[in-house]
């Protein structure tokens, strides 16, 4: 599959993730959204990462609310604790387990994956920096187009190869699963 996903963008933005320099900054009060078939797989893994959260983290997972009430975009977002992402533990949990079995990306929501790429009201992809589409996210350094001289097109290649495979229908259990 050799399809470019148009990433209006992606030649103008600038972008370079610094992870472990910002410490998970992308993790801190975020709440991504997750599909019913996200749902359902991390979901599956809870037992198996009960050991590798934080503790107040594995207080929410055991206690069932991992997944918030909130909703973006009619997806049910992730839940915090103590200001991070429940699957936060000094990097992101479901990557951890994930790549230790080949594939760092089946249990981890697709907008984590993406990041920093995101859809405008047209439903267009882009790369999210400050001062565009009014992101508000303005404390995280790597959104700052004078942070990095790379473009979004040369290091984001993993993120937008993703993004057309999604596109492509290669995802859609994320989608459709329950």
């Amino acid at each position: 599959m050799k399809r470019a996903l148009p990433v209006y963008n992606a030649e103008s933005s600038r972008f370079e993730c610094v992870w472990p320099g910002c410490g998970g900054a992308c993790c801190r009060e975020s709440r991504p959204p997750v599909s019913a078939g996200e749902e359902a797989i991390i979901r599956a893994q809870i037992p198996r990462v009960l050991d590798r959260v934080r503790p107040a983290a594995r207080k929410v997972l055991e206690g069932g609310t991992w997944v918030s009430k909130r909703k973006k975009g009619g997806r049910p977002m992730l839940a915090i604790a103590e200001r991070y992402c429940v699957f936060y533990n000094e990097g992101c949990v479901l990557h951890a387990l994930g790549a230790a079995e080949g594939d760092k990306n089946q249990y981890k929501p697709g907008t984590c994956i993406t990041f920093p790429l995101d859809r405008d009201d047209h439903e267009r992809w882009f790369v999210r920096q400050h001062g565009l589409n009014g992101e508000e996210w303005t404390e995280l350094a790597c959104l700052d187009p004078a942070a990095s001289p790379r473009t979004g097109a040369e290091s984001l290649t993993e993120e937008i190869a993703f993004a057309e495979r999604f596109e492509a229908g290669l995802e859609d259990w994320r989608r459709t699963r329950s």
